[in-house]
């Protein structure tokens, strides 16, 4: 009898999108150089330089050595909006998605997907809007798993008491993410550090880092 085969590893959820990309690069933006990376079917992750204190894996990307048609085309169409974006010429991502994850997480960032451009949401609101209005933790952590920064807008999601609570890529950058979406400026204005009353909620009352 042959020897069986030896056990494939099962990346966490948080790192499933690692096995599907086939195309990646890094894009200059207002607030930093972001990493992007695509499969065949759609973007798969857009994160922020900086390590991340939770287990979203931020660098090096894994990359096909033969990177799709179809997954270069994903990442220019991201690039163009994410353009666009920051210019204040676009307030909805249309790139495809290829988004990995639990059937959970994939609910609370379809939820996310759904806060308007200029709005906020509670933890608490977004459980609700997902069908699960005593899992607020849950959804905090699923918030923070998000893998596609700024086009799954997870810096829309903000504490009951209005205040900033954690993000991935900084409080900084969910700060001016906020004001720019508040403010934003067609003429090719882009994002700032500015004061969102929300970040002066969140230095009078410290609050736990969720997302």
């Amino acid at each position: 009898m042959p020897a069986p085969a030896p056990a494939r590893r099962v990346s966490r959820p948080a790192e499933r999108w690692r096995a599907v990309v086939q195309a990646s690069v890094e894009h200059d933006t207002p607030l930093g150089r972001l990493g992007l990376a695509a499969s065949g079917t759609g973007l798969c992750a857009v994160l922020f330089p900086e390590p991340s204190p939770g287990p979203v894996p931020q660098s090096p990307f894994p990359q096909s050595p033969t990177p799709s048609r179809d997954a270069s085309r994903w990442l220019a169409q991201a690039q163009r909006e994410l353009d666009r974006y920051f210019a204040g010429r676009l307030r909805e991502f249309t790139v495809p998605l290829d988004l990995q994850g639990t059937p959970f997480q994939l609910a609370v960032w379809q939820g996310l997907r759904q806060i308007p451009f200029g709005d906020t949401l509670s933890y608490g609101a977004l459980a609700a809007a997902v069908g699960r209005p005593r899992a607020s933790r849950a959804v905090g952590q699923a918030n923070h798993l998000n893998p596609v920064s700024i086009v799954i807008p997870c810096h829309r999601v903000i504490g009951a008491d209005g205040s900033l609570t954690g993000y991935g890529g900084g409080l900084d950058r969910k700060q001016s993410l906020l004001h720019f979406e508040s403010n934003p400026s067609p003429a090719g204005g882009s994002p700032s550090p500015h004061t969102h009353p929300a970040a002066r909620a969140s230095r009078a009352t410290p609050a736990p880092r969720r997302d």
